[in-house]
């Protein structure tokens, strides 16, 4: 049954109030081909029929489990262990309700709270929100804290930071009065001389990678020096977390505020994404982040509770003053990642980190002997390098032949950066055993262009 509110009389007196004579006339300025156009849509299916249509729509995909995959570059291949699988998708957990009413959500606010404590363990900061879209917008919403905390309205930002941060954040700071620097890269890292030649007194932050987008580590202590020195915060992003269970924590070398994507702790690369973006800081500046905080506390009779505590955004009348458009958080792949590093434990994601350098390190060593290969940067890397063609011509022939022994090769980096024609990234993960190592390696051994 069809209930519209307004009468005739209501509809009348609503047309002459706005000037025109009926509700048709207020469609006079759509153009008549466009209210006569038709939609050459395909006759409709039955429920096998596309069940059908799909699985052959479906079939055109080769799944990871298909090919051997040695690309990285911000998402992650890692091992899922199946406790992930079978506690995330519970009822509890599939049906959670909203956070905001505490009495009806205890489950899902002591997983952000678990999450939050775990992402302050990892990055060894003091506080860290119930999680962001992804890594990306994290890097961003970061940015804008820094402007918020030091009142300064200039970043200066490397790039060997992922290209697809950046263009977030230059997306983010379209339309304001913010500045953007940006600073080189020499032998696959920051140059820090051009650091210290562009900061100044505007400067609100200093945003770099680690590992950064080519693989390498970034002279962390020395850009936090620079940066506190001259008032400035310094901002580190984080792609592959992994990595923080055998690198130092970012809050012992001097970070300020640590972002990343915890896609890889827990849930799978897809089709690249979702994703989930983490973001800790220090204590003092607990209410200039965006996003919320869960905690944790006893009810009137001694009972643990938990509840949000903190909710700066722009619902809840805050408006203008809000710090973030961000509404809410990656709930799912939270509670995920949870689960993951509960199951892992420390000593477990220390294994997890080694076995990823190692097998890094094996394949390297064993590329570089290659006569095709030459190394293009020099620097420590934690599971990804980039390598570059001897002979550039043999690119696309070199992908072809990568391609008919289902081998996935590292990113042709030309497209990103063009003055890296010819070289690739390369990402070895735990998920590559000894043997496709040696296969790919035999594989590019006999490989005639």
């Amino acid at each position: 049954m069809d209930y519209i509110p307004h009468t005739e009389s209501d509809v009348q007196q609503m047309l002459e109030t706005i000037g025109v004579s009926s509700v048709e006339e207020l469609l006079d300025v759509v153009p008549a081909a466009l209210k006569e156009a038709t939609f050459n849509l395909p006759e409709g299916l039955t429920e096998l029929e596309v069940t059908r249509r799909l699985q052959e729509l479906a079939a055109q995909n080769r799944p990871m489990s298909q090919v051997d995959v040695y690309r990285g570059a911000g998402m992650y291949e890692h091992a899922v262990p199946t406790v992930v699988e079978a506690l995330s998708n519970r009822g509890e957990f599939a049906t959670a309700y909203t956070p905001y009413q505490p009495e009806a959500s205890q489950g899902t606010l002591q997983v952000i709270y678990e999450f939050q404590t775990l992402v302050c363990e990892l990055t060894g900061m003091d506080v860290a929100n119930a999680s962001l879209y992804d890594g990306a917008s994290a890097f961003a919403e970061a940015a804008l804290t820094a402007f918020r905390i030091t009142g300064r309205d200039t970043l200066i930002i490397s790039r060997t930071v992922h290209h697809e941060y950046r263009d977030v954040l230059h997306t983010y700071l379209t339309g304001t009065s913010n500045k953007l620097m940006t600073v080189g890269v020499l032998d696959g890292i920051t140059d820090v001389s051009q650091i210290e030649q562009a900061l100044n007194d505007r400067v609100a932050a200093v945003m770099i990678q680690m590992p950064n987008f080519f693989g390498a580590l970034e002279p962390v202590r020395r850009l936090a020096e620079l940066a506190h020195a001259n008032g400035a915060l310094l901002i580190v992003a984080i792609p592959e977390p992994a990595s923080l269970g055998l690198l130092e924590a970012p809050g012992a070398y001097g970070a300020d505020i640590v972002v990343g994507e915890a896609q890889t702790l827990g849930s799978s690369v897809s089709y690249g994404g979702p994703s989930l973006g983490f973001f800790a800081t220090r204590e003092q500046w607990l209410r200039k982040i965006p996003g919320r905080i869960c905690g944790k506390t006893v009810d009137r009779m001694g009972r643990t509770g938990y509840v949000l505590t903190l909710q700066a955004r722009e619902q809840h009348i805050r408006r203008e003053k809000a710090t973030s458009n961000i509404c809410t958080n990656e709930g799912l792949l939270a509670l995920r990642a949870t689960i993951f590093l509960s199951a892992l434990g420390p000593t477990g994601l220390q294994e997890l980190a080694l076995l990823n350098f190692h097998a890094a390190h094996y394949l390297y060593d064993a590329l570089v002997k290659l006569p095709m290969f030459r190394q293009k940067f020099r620097r420590p890397f934690f599971n990804e390098f980039v390598l570059e063609l001897a002979d550039h011509s043999e690119e696309q022939a070199l992908k072809r032949a990568l391609d008919a022994n289902n081998i996935v090769g590292g990113v042709p980096l030309d497209t990103i950066e063009p003055e890296l024609t010819g070289c690739w990234l390369w990402c070895v993960t735990e998920t590559k055993t000894k043997a496709q190592l040696d296969r790919l390696v035999e594989v590019l051994r006999g490989f005639r262009g």
